[in-house]
């Protein structure tokens, strides 16, 4: 495991704090769905993956992206692929408990309708803003900035979203990507460009073999 080099003191011992947590869940009795008490989201989180044919973060990435927000008390985040909406369930849950907001976008309509119904079902649909559009013509239209991004787009396209986001982040903020070690052949660029940027500090976790990248604005 590779050192960590220059991040803030807290930074370092919250994101410990969340790789233990959620390293811990495959050494013990205990699952994703953990401490997970909300009544309506819980049966969501626990089949909505069964019912997309695997297109779905696993559940376990999807708990460490949870607790990656509420730890850190995030309150305002952007993620890049909806899909049916899986992953916006475990991102919204916790934005829900910061008093945050997610704002979600997905180009495929079918696919965002339906995501729209799951957050409704859920009752997320006030913290999560989802929005049917190209990600490239609207992230320059949202006005403001992030201390949370997610990206779970077309592969090819990580490095073009990172520039259209890198400086949109808060210092001590995060952006966050899937798939980085099972298709990091398809996002060379961008995990390169994650190496070589000096303003972020990167470190690659194996919670699924799918892998999800941290990088940390510094402060």
């Amino acid at each position: 495991m590779r050192k960590f080099n220059g991040w803030k003191a807290i930074g370092i011992s919250i994101l410990f704090i969340v790789l233990l947590q959620t390293m811990g869940l495959s050494q013990t009795d205990k699952t994703p769905f953990a401490d997970i008490n909300n009544t309506r989201v819980l049966p969501m989180l626990k089949n909505l993956p069964r019912t997309y044919g695997g297109m779905n973060i696993p559940a376990a990435d999807g708990r460490f992206l949870h607790d990656l927000i509420i730890e850190n008390k995030y309150q305002r985040g952007l993620e890049i692929g909806t899909s049916n909406g899986y992953s916006g369930l475990w991102l919204g849950l916790a934005f829900q408990e910061t008093g945050g907001e997610l704002i979600t976008l997905e180009i495929e309509r079918k696919r965002a309708e339906e995501a729209r119904k799951n957050f409704k079902k859920a009752g997320l649909d006030k913290v999560i803003d989802a929005r049917i559009c190209d990600a490239f013509k609207e992230i320059p239209k949202i006005e403001g900035e992030f201390d949370f991004i997610f990206l779970d787009a077309w592969k090819p396209d990580y490095m073009e979203f990172l520039q259209l986001v890198r400086h949109r982040v808060k210092p001590g903020g995060v952006i966050t990507a899937h798939n980085v070690l099972n298709a990091g052949r398809e996002m060379q660029d961008f995990l390169d460009a994650l190496k070589t940027d000096q303003g972020l500090e990167t470190k690659i976790v194996r919670i699924s073999s799918a892998g999800v990248s941290i990088s940390i604005v510094k402060k």
